[in-house]
């Protein structure tokens, strides 16, 4: 439970945060002006401020001043009608400052009451591996590479479609876009395979008050609240189909209407969407309309998976130890060995399970010591089986290599036989012949 202290002159803005934050378990008091708030703060210790950008006696900036002077280790978010004031912001204020534009929606509250000290990381960040564009860690080709694709589509305003195995960091990668872009909207993220068929009209679009039972209130959807920044549509695939028009309507027009409303309401933002299917599942399995593609993904990207950049995993390891050290104020240090077992596998989960495998051996240390008890195992039930084998032995027929070959292949892609054709340079037509051909291959 945090202790919040809200600072705004707008007294219904301020009662409906009140009742969302006291709704979410936390404490909080009210105040409508610098003064007031000095006062409060002189016998009160907050964990978190939401301070409005101008108030009636000066601007929220003079009381960051103020808590900078007696060393307030309070969370600030800053709160502003004018998008204009993020550049500002982030020149004036130091890391432990956020902001947020009117109106707030419970989500945002939510999300900035959740947000973690990056103070204690700051550290980390200086002398561990180079953060690209604030959040990418990685100096393999492949992260090389992509870090000139996210410089190259930032100087446009281009729709991105993120594509990569589960795990790889799609949702970082789409904050690295939007804070190269350097716009001054915010990021506002949302996944399609979460939301119910029912409410997703509501989500994306908005609606107006009375629209539906239940709808007590007019709702700004994910298009709007991203207006002038960056949306990001995770699992867009999942997305139900007879939906998709009504998405493909708002990218060409950059129009929505509000469910149960009549007027448009004009947005402007960056769509980010991100699959983990590729490009071979999107055309069999016809999860999404040609068209929508075709403006979702102006500027398509591959994220590499974890195990070909195998050269990328000590570094990851050590930025996941580093801050669970800076969390919970241990020293725990890698061995060489212990980093070398880290490369050697191939982590079927990507970064996600890396992170899991460094948490879950951080609780099992001593954090008296220094040592990291890594597991003698990492597997996890998630592990999809590999059945492949690279083996030729002598005196092996060209017929037995090739069927090893196609073999392995379609264990990779999980039986897209497409795909395998694809990567085996064949036509589907003659991998089709060669299954036949063997017998004991189901078509």
């Amino acid at each position: 439970m945090l202790n919040v202290l809200l600072v705004d002159d707008d007294i219904e803005f301020t009662d409906v945060a009140s009742q969302i934050i006291e709704f979410l378990g936390h404490t909080v008091a009210a105040v409508q002006n610098l003064q007031e708030a000095r006062n409060l703060l002189e016998y009160n210790q907050f964990d978190h401020i939401f301070l409005d950008f101008m108030l009636p006696d000066g601007s929220g900036l003079h009381l960051i001043d103020h808590l900078t002077q007696t060393g307030s280790t309070s969370y600030i978010t800053m709160i502003t009608g004018h998008p204009s004031v993020k550049g500002m912001l982030a020149g004036l204020c130091g890391p432990k400052v956020d902001y947020l534009l009117k109106p707030l929606q419970r989500e945002d509250l939510e999300s900035a009451l959740n947000r973690k000290s990056s103070k204690r990381k700051s550290t980390t960040q200086h002398t561990g591996p180079k953060r690209h564009f604030g959040c990418l860690i990685g100096e393999s080709e492949s992260m090389r590479n992509l870090y000139t694709m996210i410089e190259r589509v930032s100087q446009t305003s281009a729709n991105v479609l993120l594509m990569g195995e589960s795990g790889v960091g799609k949702e970082v990668v789409a904050q690295a876009i939007h804070s190269a872009s350097k716009i001054e909207g915010p990021l506002v993220a949302t996944n399609c395979g979460a939301m119910s068929k029912e409410l997703i009209g509501s989500e994306l679009f908005g609606h107006e008050k009375g629209s539906f039972t239940g709808a007590v209130a007019q709702k700004k959807g994910v298009f709007e609240r991203a207006n002038n920044g960056t949306l990001f549509l995770d699992e867009v695939t999942e997305m139900p189909i007879d939906m998709q028009p009504n998405l493909l309507r708002v990218l060409e027009t950059k129009k929505v209407i509000r469910v149960g409303g009549t007027s448009e309401v004009s947005v402007n933002c960056r769509v980010v969407s991100a699959t983990n299917r590729n490009l071979a599942e999107l055309a069999e399995t016809k999860v999404m309309r040609e068209d929508i593609y075709f403006r979702l993904a102006v500027f398509p990207i591959d994220i590499p998976p974890l195990r070909e950049r195998t050269s990328d995993i000590p570094l990851l390891a050590q930025v996941f130890l580093s801050e669970l050290n800076e969390e919970y104020g241990a020293a725990l240090k890698w061995q060489e060995a212990q980093l070398q077992r880290l490369a050697d596998y191939e982590w079927p989960g990507n970064v996600r399970e890396l992170r899991h495998t460094v948490h879950r051996s951080f609780i099992m240390s001593d954090m008296q010591g220094s040592d990291v008890a890594l597991p003698e195992s990492f597997k996890s039930p998630f592990a999809k089986v590999s059945k492949q084998t690279n083996s030729i032995s002598a005196g092996q027929t060209i017929e037995d290599v090739e069927k090893q070959l196609i073999t392995a292949t379609l264990t990779k892609v999980d039986g897209n036989k497409t795909l395998a054709a694809e990567m085996l340079g064949i036509s589907t037509k003659t991998l089709y012949n060669r299954l036949h051909a063997y017998g004991d291959f189901d078509d």
